[in-house]
């Protein structure tokens, strides 16, 4: 009974004068910005759509160039053709019912409910994984772990100096990279300390962060335009800390640019184009656990890249709805299949990193 009755009171005693209101409106749940489909290619999405389950991607071929002198006598070079593989290996899938009488006596579409849900989930776990993968880890949330056995190689490495996570090391950075000490534990690297100006011992600022994965990027001759950087609202709360244009809407071109489907402003950053995203790996409690020397059980992953350093395609989506053959409902059931693959792994750049202090 919602209304409390005076000690003694029994008219209409037993409270059924006041019924329970179901509203008609439903509570959506939150949903979580894709930021996968700007920051990848689609390039190969027609080759694996109509010829099966991999892709041979064929290389660039290398050329020598020679000193020239009179009279020199010209050697040939013989070209050699090289390619990748790149692999349909992914697939995801929803199913569930919904009984006739459930749906005949529901005061709401069920049945739209559920669908809309399902598919944003769908597009989220795709989302998910790319970035995991793409960032060298595995597993999604509550469960990452580093991409390490040949096991986790998309079809063939694109660049045979890469790591079983596809990755260049010399691109993965630590505490180490800014002067700091690993502490060294034998399962993980350390990682960066980050506040608003930076600090000794390999306290690093946002912003000296990004200026170093901008400068890998420009000498290993990564294209300017097209380059994009991802991170969690953490590193954003930081940055925004060290440099309040960040959060003013005055900033971008205009307020319907700012944090539309992870996109933070229409403008780039240290020439990055920059994406908030809360489906990027971590380990333990995450980069919101201060560490004034680093960390390698609490730790967040970000990720920078080149549009063409990694290609997203989907093979197969589809959705269906029919009869369930041993009860009186409907069923819907829905499933991806995908492939993803790091094609020039020199253009993407790791970190790992925690706060400082909170």
């Amino acid at each position: 009974m919602a209304f409390p009755k005076a000690s003694g009171y029994t008219n209409l005693n037993n409270g059924v004068f006041s019924p329970v209101i179901y509203s008609q409106k439903t509570q959506l749940a939150f949903r979580k910005s894709s930021v996968c489909e700007a920051i990848t290619n689609t390039d190969y999405t027609g080759s694996i759509a109509n010829h099966g389950d991999s892709v041979k991607i064929i290389k660039e071929p290398e050329i020598t160039i020679n000193s020239l002198e009179r009279g020199t006598t010209l050697a040939q070079q013989v070209l050699v053709d090289t390619d990748f593989t790149m692999v349909v290996d992914q697939a995801n899938y929803f199913q569930f019912a919904l009984d006739d009488i459930e749906q005949a006596h529901s005061h709401v579409n069920f049945m739209d409910l559920a669908t809309d849900r399902a598919a944003y989930k769908l597009a989220d776990a795709f989302d998910e994984e790319i970035l995991g993968y793409l960032s060298g880890w595995k597993g999604g949330a509550g469960s990452w772990a580093r991409r390490s056995a040949s096991g986790d190689i998309n079809g063939t490495k694109a660049n045979s100096a890469a790591g079983n996570d596809e990755l260049l090391a010399a691109n993965s950075l630590n505490i180490t990279s800014f002067g700091g000490s690993d502490i060294g534990g034998a399962s993980e690297v350390t990682s960066i300390p980050i506040q608003p100006g930076g600090g000794a011992g390999g306290i690093t600022s946002p912003l000296q962060l990004m200026n170093r994965m901008s400068r890998l990027m420009d000498q290993a001759n990564v294209p300017q335009d097209g380059r994009w950087f991802v991170a969690d609202p953490v590193f954003y709360e930081t940055l925004m800390d060290e440099d309040s244009k960040f959060v003013n809407n005055d900033y971008a071109s205009g307020s319907v640019d700012i944090l539309r489907n992870g996109k933070m402003s229409s403008k780039t950053v240290r020439g990055f184009t920059i994406y908030n995203s809360n489906n990027l790996p971590y380990l333990g409690t995450g980069p919101g656990t201060a560490a004034t020397a680093g960390s390698e059980a609490n730790f967040g992953v970000i990720v920078a890249g080149h549009k063409s350093a990694i290609a997203s395609a989907s093979q197969l989506a589809k959705t269906e709805k029919f009869r369930s053959p041993t009860t009186f409902s409907d069923i819907v059931r829905g499933m991806q299949l995908y492939a993803r693959k790091i094609l020039r792994p020199e253009a993407i750049m790791t970190a790992v990193y925690n706060v400082h202090s909170v």
